[in-house]
């Protein structure tokens, strides 16, 4: 099982029954993708755990649906290795999994482990442990979250101690180069390889990623509904009837 995992397990035990649904591989950038194309398969672990030869979507719908005895009070998606700021939230499949959730009425957290250093190790999370906890204990408790709406956890690439506190985030923007690599392969036919490059952000002193860099665990509200509200309101200069 990954390392992060097993972290979110160990933060979430203390907060009553845990029940662990997973893929059954690295499902990066999956986004919020359904497998339609061939049946699931769910395989009991030694470990009493599940794994799921699907998505992260898929993991959720099987488990609220099918293989748990009970509905869950609560969806934990994570703890990814990499942090999902900015416009990561629409790749994500530890987002999308915490989105799940939400669509079928669950309230939902995904959490990430921040580093954009693929050399930093993550049971740096190990040490972070309590302060998961004490943040997931918080969250069981709210009472007056908005419906539709998931938290974004990333946690910063420090020793718990150094951990300075949590900030009430949104999303930053960030923008990649050359993260496209064109190759060849053996038969000398043009291939093409996403990953990789540079990463450039912007935005406010309260986005995610400021909070990060100054040593903050971020937690960003996002909402299932993408409708531009203000565009809306301007209905009537945006499009004249006739």
């Amino acid at each position: 099982m990954a390392h992060g995992l097993d972290c979110l397990v160990r933060a979430a035990e203390p907060l009553g029954d845990v029940s662990v649904v997973a893929p059954d591989r690295e499902q990066s950038a999956a986004s919020h993708a359904l497998t339609m194309q061939h049946p699931l398969r769910a395989k009991l672990r030694p470990d009493g755990r599940m794994q799921v030869d699907g998505t992260p979507t898929d993991c959720v719908m099987l488990a609220v649906q099918a293989l748990m005895p009970e509905r869950p009070d609560f969806v934990f998606s994570g703890i990814n290795h990499g942090h999902n700021m900015g416009e990561d939230v629409l790749y994500s499949g530890t987002v999308a999994a915490a989105m799940e959730g939400i669509a079928l009425g669950i309230p939902s957290v995904a959490l990430s482990f921040a580093s954009r250093d693929h050399g930093t190790d993550i049971e740096l999370v190990d040490g972070q442990i309590d302060a998961i906890t004490a943040l997931l204990r918080h969250f069981v408790s709210l009472r007056d979250v908005p419906a539709n709406t998931v938290f974004n956890v990333n946690l910063p690439p420090l020793a718990g101690p150094e951990i300075k506190g949590v900030r009430l985030t949104r999303l930053g923007r960030r923008v990649f180069s050359d993260s496209l690599q064109r190759m060849r392969d053996p038969w000398d036919k043009e291939i093409y390889w996403i990953g990789g490059g540079t990463i450039a952000w912007s935005g406010g002193p309260d986005c995610d990623f400021r909070a990060i860099d100054d040593g903050y665990i971020s937690v960003t509200p996002l909402h299932l509904d993408l409708t531009h509200f203000d565009m809306l309101a301007t209905e009537e200069r945006w499009w004249r009837k006739a």
